[in-house]
């Protein structure tokens, strides 16, 4: 090894002290870098994930007219046409059509609006999480009739509960008067907050016979077998349909939530970068006081002829020594969090509950995203403002002379 290199080394053991400071400091920010990059990553997934795959979907069919006028006028009239040509596409996982309607709905002691949906039960299990987001009594299935599947927040407001009965007015879609009597088989939590609070289910063979809407949808779902190609599907079934229908992948129909998250990811990064700013400042500080405290040090080596070049390799070796250290550790720290807390979210408790809802979530958890490459991607970021933070303090003691180095106070 060069001798050099093995003073390096004998600097970093007979130091200890400095050097474990040196490194606790990169290990802490290291770790908690790449945490913050995987609780800003998992935060925005699970957003995402909570606006497409709860209920939404990836790909939507529509009348072209629907999603601004969505009334009666605006349906897709001949449903089974649709569904067939969908059949034949082996790009596709899972398919079905909803309709929606607003109806009035009333218990004993409390009357609210709402959205009550037909739905194929068993179809919905795949397209939704509909069926994971119960959170007492059953989930809905293809035999039943005047069985509903509410949002408990919804329940909630109408004061009921599993077993108890609420009646509906509404209309159907000839426009004649519909009412009826439901009883409440499951209620749901899907964790957005709206949602939960103005939507209710029931088999769509049951629906289709009170609002007289057989072979009648307001949308139809999509369910692609790689949720990555919606857009190109999407545009491929576009081609498929009559003129008066559209199909729109959850990119487009929800291009304003993709907007607000870009926005979202710019002020992340923005936060990640002045939190860069502070680490790199607080490293080069530190690594100034450390450096300056060997002055005397490095007087003496140019004294007895060690060449400013060899000071220089030197120095950024034991900086390269404890930066490797100290980002492997960090790393692997800042990794098991990520990990730790993509299993097991964060719960920030009820008292962040309102806060929550302003962004139309209701669940306090939120995941982290272990995500290998965003962990290394920090991890050398890190090395690398370690090792740029020490040029400065490195350059600027080996400008000394060995006699001003020496009596250097």
């Amino acid at each position: 090894m060069n001798p050099i290199y093995q003073i390096a080394l004998k600097n970093i053991t007979y130091n200890k002290k400095r050097s474990i400071v040196t490194v606790l400091l990169g290990i802490a920010s290291t770790a908690l870098l790449v945490f913050m990059s995987a609780l800003t990553d998992g935060s925005h997934d699970k957003m995402l994930k909570n606006a497409v795959e709860v209920y939404p979907s990836y790909i939507q069919i529509t009348h072209k007219k629907f999603r601004d006028n969505p009334s009666f006028e605006h349906l897709i009239f001949d449903k089974k046409k649709v569904l067939d040509k969908l059949q034949t596409n082996r790009q596709i996982d899972t398919f079905s059509s909803r309709f929606e309607t607003s109806v009035l709905f009333a218990s004993k002691d409390k009357s609210v609006g709402a959205v009550v949906t037909g739905i194929n039960p068993q179809k919905e299990k795949n397209l939704s999480k509909l069926y994971k987001s119960l959170l007492k009594g059953e989930y809905l299935n293809n035999n039943d009739t005047n069985s509903l599947y509410i949002g408990n927040e919804l329940a909630y407001r109408l004061k009921i509960d599993i077993g108890d009965e609420v009646s509906f007015i509404g209309s159907g879609a000839d426009y004649s008067f519909c009412a009826d009597t439901f009883k409440v088989k499951g209620i749901f939590q899907t964790g957005l907050y709206d949602f939960d609070a103005n939507s209710a289910f029931l088999n769509s063979s049951y629906f289709d016979e009170i609002f007289v809407s057989s072979n009648l949808a307001t949308s139809i779902v999509v369910l692609p077998k790689n949720t990555k190609n919606s857009l190109k599907l999407s545009n491929e079934i576009d081609k498929l349909l009559p003129t008066e229908l559209e199909s729109k992948s959850w990119e487009q129909f929800m291009s304003s939530l993709l907007k607000a998250m870009e926005l979202d990811s710019v002020f992340g990064y923005l936060t990640l970068s002045i939190f860069f700013i502070v680490i790199a400042f607080v490293i080069l500080i530190y690594t100034l006081l450390v450096v300056y405290a060997r002055i005397k040090e490095i007087g003496v080596l140019k004294a007895i002829g060690t060449s400013k070049a060899q000071i220089k390799q030197m120095l950024l070796f034991e900086s390269v020594v404890l930066a490797t250290i100290s980002a492997i550790i960090g790393g692997l720290i800042g990794a098991y969090l990520a990990y730790y807390f993509n299993i097991n979210p964060i719960d920030y408790g009820a008292q962040f509950e309102d806060q929550f809802k302003q962004y139309g979530m209701m669940a306090t958890t939120l995941p982290t995203d272990f995500n290998l490459v965003t962990i290394l991607r920090d991890i050398i970021i890190i090395f690398v403002l370690n090792i740029l933070a020490t040029l400065y303090p490195i350059l600027k003691v080996n400008s000394y002379k060995p006699v001003e180095a020496i009596n250097h106070v």
